[in-house]
């Protein structure tokens, strides 16, 4: 009985050989078969005939993550370090007697609702929510934000025009006090530089737009505000 209930100690399995190792190696760096978008261990453990271990062994030693994809976008803007450096200019050195605003619109802002009332979390549960919603339309959050104290101004609208955009631009005027330049940071948006818009600048001199480069919408600063809030109350 003693011998039955004891588990007999087994050699330790070997490693697969450098040629499959290699094997494995070369083929997660090509496209996968069919139509998958990349190579799964069990995918790869039948093509070459080891074990799904052993391939999670030699991906972890070569540092392969076939799962992770990282996204990237090169700016193709000829004029991209000279925006870059004015951009950042104002971020690190904001001239004086003078307010910087990062401005941006954040489209098809909508808050769901759920179907049915969640329970909320207690000791030993998570709280709950329904998986389907209700969607009580959309709009458009035009939003200003001083770079200098976080504080932010503001406005829902219907629309995403230059007339809207228009209409955000004399909220912050009626805000900002007078006396003060206005650096206002915007994305290469057609309606930031509509004719229309142009007017409006021309008749308010205190405004000078600086653009970021295009692609990099990551340069605005009100995107961190947008992402903040879509994941902390959206």
């Amino acid at each position: 009985m003693a011998g039955l209930l004891r588990e007999k100690t087994r050699k330790p399995g070997l490693p697969p050989p450098a040629a499959v190792v290699e094997r494995v190696v070369a083929l997660t760096l090509t496209e996968p078969p069919g139509e998958a978008t990349h190579w799964t261990g069990r995918e790869m453990a039948v093509a070459t005939g080891v074990s799904l271990r052993s391939v999670q062994r030699i991906w972890v030693a070569h540092g392969l993550q076939p799962h992770r994809v990282r996204r990237f976008k090169l700016s193709q803007d000829p004029a991209f370090a000279t925006k870059r450096r004015d951009v950042v200019g104002l971020y690190l050195d904001p001239p004086a007697h003078s307010l910087v605003l990062s401005v941006d619109e954040k489209s098809q802002v909508q808050a769901l609702d759920r179907t049915q009332p969640g329970q909320p979390i207690k000791k030993g549960r998570a709280g709950t929510m329904t998986h389907d919603y209700i969607r009580p339309g959309t709009t458009t959050l035009s939003a200003a934000l001083n770079v200098l104290d976080g504080t932010f101004i503001g406005q829902c609208m219907a629309r995403h025009h230059h007339e809207v955009f228009i209409r955000f631009l004399n909220r912050i005027e009626e805000v900002v006090p007078a006396g003060k330049l206005v650096h206002a940071i915007l994305n290469n948006y057609a309606a930031h530089k509509h004719p229309k818009v142009r007017a409006w600048l021309a008749r308010h001199p205190r405004w000078v737009l600086h653009f970021t480069p295009t692609s990099c919408s990551w340069a605005n600063a009100v995107e961190t505000f947008f992402a903040t809030l879509i994941r902390r109350r959206l």
